[in-house]
């Protein structure tokens, strides 16, 4: 009786042990897919061809790049893990060992030199580039850039999401069907690409620099509705959702579930005017229609006050921006009054072209009404993505609704491609800007190496601008991610593009 007791109070010792262990393990359970909502789809999984926000999302997991930039625009070894300057125009990156393709090729200095050649070849990225003269391979592990000219903002350059390293060998048999099964030497891999459902990557075990904590799988999903992506949030649908604003943004903030991750952001949305068209050719006219926007009340009424009003045409977090110049205070009467000096005193008719979307809808009816007051009849017309950015490329427009991103954090990148007279059209300049003086500070700034001097020299470009208002600086918004409470690490990106890579799921 006695040996039967002991058994089977042992054996019940040991079921209470299994089910405590069970339980334990249970708790230990981390999810390993995280879902991302985001507002719309990659256009290119080729990193050389695509420039727009969703392929960058993307291509910044798959790829790396000779150095990368985090979430405060801050410079950190990528695949170089470090480099120096060895004359005006020659910096030389020692390239880590060991490093290796998806497939499991090993990476090359052969790679780099091909990719950065291939990249100054791309006619949608090669204003990013920095100006570079010849990539000289100087042993297995080292290669020198050398620029045509001294080149202050390189490394920002090199960090931009889109100068991924490829490899030679898997690009050049591929071909054009290529971005169908991208592979790179980055966080993630390429799994699968269901286009208008899904995107999805898979961890890269062997990647140098891997978030041990970091999810198995990650997904992105194109939602183009806001109020969608907040629903599957608070359904748990969503892990992540990108860009809520308004009411949703004060959602998520007072939900007990829900995580609200804000950064200000280092993009512009502003009024673009046409400067080679009559009246905008007039800056007595431009200075008008900037008086006579009300730019607090769009950040209050379009944003719900999740905004600031730019006072330089690069904002504060950039380097090289300038706190010398202010933006245009609105005064009705102000702006009449130059209406009136300018040959307008009865106003006139004119049109305001967009890309759809509730904010930019309801930006532009602000600016159509303030407009009205001061005699401006402005027409809204909304366009589709692709015939807005060909319009507004060729010119044919008179007013449009803009927005400008400093991807690099460098001034270099927001002054040259919106205000160069060389950018017209495609590039940047929409506004057909141009003032030789602009033009020369801009030039001597790319080829300065004190940075210090680089800041002067922005300064008294930013000053010229904000006296010749080639456009209106209307807000630069809070850039918004939302999440599950247990998700951490996301890394916001101030243009919004956001490194999911850094992000984990806390048990």
């Amino acid at each position: 009786m006695l040996k039967k007791f002991l058994t089977i109070l042992l054996g019940a010792t040991f079921f209470m042990v299994a089910c405590n262990k069970n339980k334990v393990e249970e708790k230990a359970v981390i999810k390993e897919e995280m879902v991302v909502a985001r507002e719309g789809e990659s256009k290119t999984l080729d990193p050389h061809q695509g420039n727009d926000g969703y392929s960058l999302q993307a291509n910044r997991l798959i790829y790396s790049r000779l150095v990368e930039a985090d979430g405060d625009m801050k410079i950190h070894p990528g695949i170089a893990e470090s480099w120096k300057q060895i004359d005006d125009k020659t910096t030389q990156f020692t390239i880590r060992k060991g490093i290796k393709f998806h497939n499991g090729d090993p990476l090359t200095v052969e790679d780099i030199k091909f990719s950065l050649e291939r990249m100054t070849q791309s006619p949608r990225i090669a204003f990013v580039v920095p100006p570079i003269e010849k990539v000289d391979i100087v042993d297995e592990y080292t290669i020198n850039i050398v620029t045509k000219t001294p080149f202050g903002p390189l490394l920002a350059h090199l960090a931009h999401p889109a100068l991924g390293i490829v490899s030679k060998k898997i690009v050049t048999e591929a071909g054009e069907n290529y971005a169908n099964n991208p592979i790179g030497t980055g966080s993630y891999k390429f799994k699968e690409w269901i286009n208008g459902d899904r995107l999805v990557f898979e961890k890269n075990e062997d990647y140098f620099d891997k978030n041990e904590k970091g999810p198995k799988t990650i997904i992105f999903k194109p939602v183009v509705e806001e109020s969608s992506r907040l629903i599957g949030l608070e359904t748990g649908e969503y892990d992540v959702a990108f860009a809520l604003y308004g009411l949703n943004e004060e959602a998520v903030k007072k939900s007990e579930k829900l995580e609200l991750h804000a950064k200000p952001s280092l993009s512009t949305i502003f009024l673009g005017m046409n400067n080679e068209k009559e009246p905008f050719n007039n800056p007595k006219v431009r200075k008008a229609i900037s008086y006579a926007i009300a730019k607090q009340s769009i950040i209050d009424t379009v944003l719900n006050g999740s905004g600031i009003i730019p006072n330089a045409p690069v904002v504060g977090a950039v380097f090289g921006s300038t706190d010398k110049t202010k933006n245009y205070e609105y005064n009705v009467e102000k702006a009449k009054e130059l209406l009136k000096e300018a040959g307008y005193e009865n106003g006139f008719d004119t049109s305001i072209v967009l890309r759809g979307g509730d904010i930019n809808q309801q930006t532009a009816e602000i600016i159509q009404a303030n407009l009205r007051e001061i005699g401006i009849n402005a027409k809204i017309e909304i366009l589709e993505a692709s015939a807005f950015l060909d319009f507004t490329a060729n010119g044919k427009h008179d007013m449009y609704l803009g927005a400008w991103g400093v991807v690099t954090g460098d001034a270099d990148y927001g002054l040259y491609s919106v205000y160069h007279s060389s950018a017209k059209g495609g590039t940047g300049n929409r506004d057909f800007y141009s003032n030789p003086e602009v033009d020369k500070y801009i030039e001597e700034a790319r080829k300065e190496i004190n940075p210090e001097k680089r800041k002067e020299l922005y300064e008294k470009a930013e000053i010229l601008i904000m006296d010749d208002v080639p456009n209106v600086l209307l807000f630069s918004r809070f850039i918004t991610v939302a999440s599950q409470k247990n998700v951490k690490g996301i890394n916001v990106h101030p243009v919004t593009l956001h490194n999911m890579a850094t992000a984990y799921f806390e048990n």
